[in-house]
């Protein structure tokens, strides 16, 4: 399986994607619900989003879901996370946070916001919705 097949089957998710599908975006849905798709959450965004599950029944169906993971933000990633906003001058930590799972993950990002992303890694496949 080459590089663009793996990007296809992970998707890591940035804030505005989660919102955008708990607002029942049709596009931010199928990059969610995709056949077949792992997709990653990291915890920054997760509590970026994350007010109260009984009334995000979307968000709330989708952390629940097997093929999706949270993913962790330790002392590694924390530290990681620094060290890429120190070198790109930019300060927002749950968007390091989406760009570090991809690249640990090879996989695309679907997001909101592309300028933000592209500003801490140019090279990084998105998704834009």
């Amino acid at each position: 399986m080459g590089k663009a097949d793996l990007e296809a089957r992970r998707r890591v998710l940035d804030a505005g994607a989660l919102v955008a599908l708990e607002h029942g975006d049709r596009r931010a849905r199928g990059h969610a619900e995709e056949h077949g798709a792992r997709v990653i959450i990291p915890a920054p965004v997760l509590a970026q989003v994350w007010r109260d599950g009984a009334r995000q029944a979307r968000l709330a169906a989708l952390v629940k879901r097997t093929n999706t993971t949270v993913e962790v933000f330790d002392e590694h990633v924390a530290k990681a996370a620094g060290v890429l906003l120190g070198r790109t001058g930019t300060s927002d930590v749950a968007d390091a946070s989406v760009v570090l799972a991809a690249r640990l993950h090879e996989a695309l990002v679907v997001t909101t916001d592309a300028d933000d992303i592209r500003r801490l890694d140019p090279e990084l496949p998105l998704a834009e919705l």
